[in-house]
């Protein structure tokens, strides 16, 4: 029987698991704020922030089991992103295939269609194996009337010992200039996850002759 118990999922340094709607993003909006005189980059920053605000409300109301991020300025500006768990089940006699992903992931919220550069795949990772992915420039709808343009990546893992039980990785980011970076950095912390047993040791992939 290989059971398991819990996930880990590593991230980048300057990411944490705070509430970015408290104090610590309050700091760094003020630093970024201070960086310019210019009216319309001042606009933007606060836009930024108040994006990641609501992004990890969002987070919250869904039930996420991980919710971190980061709002770090660097010389070349605010980089701002997003990592979110949650769990998911399919229901008894459907499957999770690649044509129910279309369907149900990388849906602008917004506007309830596919981003025009999505795209559906697949990607191996070292401690979970083949699992399915979806990515694109989704518009998120967060409130009544805020919509958020982010960069998206959603990842499927098996949790080993079912064939219901899926956890979903999504990172997002707004910086959509940087988008072929942004897509590195989430692949490698997505690469980065594994299960853990009850004592703390790597769940291997399931493999096809596999029984609990």
């Amino acid at each position: 029987m290989r059971n398991a118990r819990r996930f880990l999922l590593d991230v980048p340094d300057l990411w944490t698991e705070l509430d970015l709607s408290g104090e610590e993003l309050a700091k760094t909006r003020a630093k970024a704020l201070a960086t310019t005189d210019d009216p319309r980059e001042k606009a933007q920053i606060n836009d930024m922030f108040r994006q990641g605000r609501e992004v990890t409300r969002a987070a919250r109301r869904h039930g996420a089991l991980l919710a971190t991020g980061t709002a770090t300025l660097y010389d070349e500006g605010l980089f701002m992103a997003y990592g979110m768990v949650f769990a998911v089940t399919t229901p008894k006699g459907s499957e999770l295939t690649l044509p129910v992903l279309s369907a149900q992931l990388g849906v602008s919220s917004a506007s309830g269609t596919a981003p025009k550069d999505r795209v559906i795949s697949s990607a191996k990772l070292p401690h979970v194996g083949t699992v399915a992915r979806v990515t694109g420039t989704e518009v998120t709808r967060v409130t009544a009337d805020i919509d958020v343009k982010l960069l998206t990546m959603h990842t499927m893992m098996p949790v080993p010992g079912t064939t219901e039980d899926f956890l979903v990785v999504t990172l997002a980011s707004p910086n959509l200039p940087l988008k072929s970076e942004v897509y590195d950095l989430f692949d490698a912390i997505t690469s980065t996850f594994r299960f853990l047993s009850e004592g703390g040791e790597v769940v291997p992939p399931r493999g096809p002759g596999d029984e609990d």
